[in-house]
């Protein structure tokens, strides 16, 4: 009988060990994905940052030396001018930049990455293409766009604030969308999440200080990113590009592309499409800072995105002239061969 106690109290003994072992165990890993966890969150910003480097941007591209050497001259013209240009093609995996990381103002490029976290939620189902949005006197921003001098309490619907923040710039379009994306600070976070680590709003527009900031390769990488299918599903992809093809401005990107091709028309868009070319750009001028990015569709099917801002003296003319130098070299580097070209307005 003794015998059979001990042996039942060894057992008893042997179950508690292991139960303390599994418990040890357990706590263990639940305190090591705690850990990772935080870890994981503090470093989103670079986890996110080196993901976007290593598919999109200079980490695995080859730069092209001869447009850099091209840009860096004509910037060396205008010394008092602060310059920064990123081109990346995505096909080819090559890139062109000048201060790309170079903190700036971004003026209405902002606009792109709102874009951006717009449709990023439409794919979580965090709000609808169709839901309607309210008026409101605090939101009414000056500068471009219709909808401010609308009555207080229109609804409109967030397709069509969209739309109209790339068409015409609208700035109180822009201001209804920041709110509804969960106001500014909210909305950094979600730039931060998407991988835009020096993309950053401090007011609401229209931001004529030029408080929110950018750089031209975060514009640039995100459009890449957006297009190369990394970031929205499929049908949000094809309104990003559809909502872009709106914008009205065509005075710097589209512009320098037409002349650097040779080409000369007085409808800008359809002297490019006759060419084979097609650019979805935003532009953004505050005065004091000139800029512009966007996806540049070429005659052979492959593809570039690009982003240019520069800085100077209120409205001096030097500033949108210095973009379209910039981006008229460079689509003379990237351009398909002539011989590609000539079939295709031949119609081969």
């Amino acid at each position: 009988m003794r015998r059979k106690s001990n042996k039942i109290l060894i057992l008893i003994l042997n179950v508690s060990l292991i139960g303390i072992a599994l418990g040890s165990i357990i706590g263990s890993l639940l305190k090591l994905t705690e850990s990772q966890n935080a870890i994981s969150h503090s470093n989103k910003k670079q986890d996110l940052a080196s993901i976007r480097l290593k598919n999109i941007g200079e980490a695995n591209s080859l730069i092209i030396e001869s447009l850099n050497k091209k840009w860096e001259t004509i910037a060396q013209k205008n010394k008092d001018l602060k310059t920064s240009a990123f081109i990346f093609l995505i096909d080819k995996n090559k890139y062109a930049e000048i201060s790309s990381d170079e903190i700036s103002p971004a003026a209405s490029t902002i606009k792109i990455p709102i874009l951006l976290a717009t449709l990023k939620m439409l794919d979580k189902g965090s709000l609808e293409w169709n839901e309607k949005l309210i008026l409101e006197k605090e939101l009414i921003a000056s500068g471009a766009g219709w909808i401010g001098y609308e009555k207080v309490g229109t609804l409109f619907p967030i397709y069509e604030l969209a739309t109209e923040m790339i068409r015409i710039s609208d700035n109180t379009a822009t201001n209804m969308l920041i709110k509804r994306l969960g106001g500014i600070e909210a909305l950094n976070e979600k730039l931060i999440d998407l991988g835009l680590v020096n993309t950053k709003l401090n007011n609401l527009l229209p931001d004529l200080e030029g408080t929110n900031k950018t750089t031209t390769k975060d514009l640039a990488i995100s459009i890449g990113l957006i297009d190369s299918g990394m970031l929205l599903s499929p049908r949000s992809r094809d309104l990003f590009r559809e909502i872009m093809s709106e914008s009205k401005s065509n005075n710097l990107l589209p512009k320098a592309i037409l002349k650097g091709i040779g080409g000369s028309a007085q409808n800008i868009d359809y002297g490019l499409l006759i060419k084979g070319y097609k650019v979805y750009n935003k532009t953004g001028d505050i005065g004091i800072t000139y800029a512009d990015a966007g996806l540049i569709q070429m005659p052979d099917n492959s593809r570039a995105v690009a982003a240019f801002i520069v800085q100077g003296p209120f409205n001096d003319r030097r500033l949108p002239e210095l973009i379209r130098q910039l981006a008229s070299e460079a689509i003379k580097e990237i351009k398909p061969s002539s011989e590609l070209e000539s079939n295709l307005e031949k119609g081969f």
